[in-house]
């Protein structure tokens, strides 16, 4: 009877932890792992990031319906959303633009609302290299509800210039601190833990 009534209680101290784990990773925090270089620098292959799901407000689970607001994604906000060719994966991309900017790029440079945008994060893996689309693009202007967001390694990055804007219900939260990084097996990348992300 004692044996049982411990196997009970190891079972009732599951549950909780799992529905509590459920519930932080729905409406609070969730970790992600870096799979591509279209943040470099910002982000490293193999940075793993916690990401804050309550910046932008409380959705209910399993919709895009915000019931608690909490705040609007910025200008700058690196976000995780759900990448709109297909819902089932989530991408990682920096706002450049908000509901209303006049986006543009000539000549690899960022303009919004006619001024030249001055990013220190960004890098060009082929400077000397203008294509279609990816270094000349635009004038295109946010609509209400979405947002224009671009990887910061500009060359390498797939992003709004290529499948539009990020609907405002599709963003799953702000990427807020890199808890662990590594290039591989005994090749940790201490200096990059803790680093929190602007």
């Amino acid at each position: 009877m004692q044996q049982k009534s411990l196997l009970l209680e190891y079972v009732e101290a599951l549950v909780v932890a799992f529905a509590l784990a459920m519930l932080i990773r729905t409406f609070v925090v969730q970790a992600y792992k870096i799979p591509s270089g279209s943040m470099l620098e910002t982000l490293q292959i193999g940075d793993h990031l916690l990401v804050n799901k309550f910046s932008y407000g409380v959705k209910l689970p399993f919709t895009h319906k915000v019931v608690v607001p909490v705040g609007d994604p910025q200008r700058g906000d690196i976000i995780v959303f759900e990448y709109p060719g297909d819902p089932s994966i989530d991408y990682i991309k920096r706002i450049v633009g908000q509901p209303g900017d006049v986006i543009e790029v000539r000549n690899k440079q960022l303009y919004r609302n006619g001024e030249a945008v001055q990013e220190a994060y960004i890098r060009h893996s082929q400077p000397g290299i203008v294509m279609p689309v990816r270094d000349n693009f635009g004038p295109v202007t946010v609509p209400e509800g979405h947002y224009f967001a671009m990887g910061d390694n500009r060359d390498d990055s797939q992003d709004s210039r290529f499948w539009g804007f990020v609907p405002r219900g599709a963003i799953r939260g702000k990427a807020w601190v890199i808890y662990w990084s590594w290039e591989g097996l005994g090749n940790v990348r201490w200096d990059r833990i803790g680093t929190v992300l602007h």
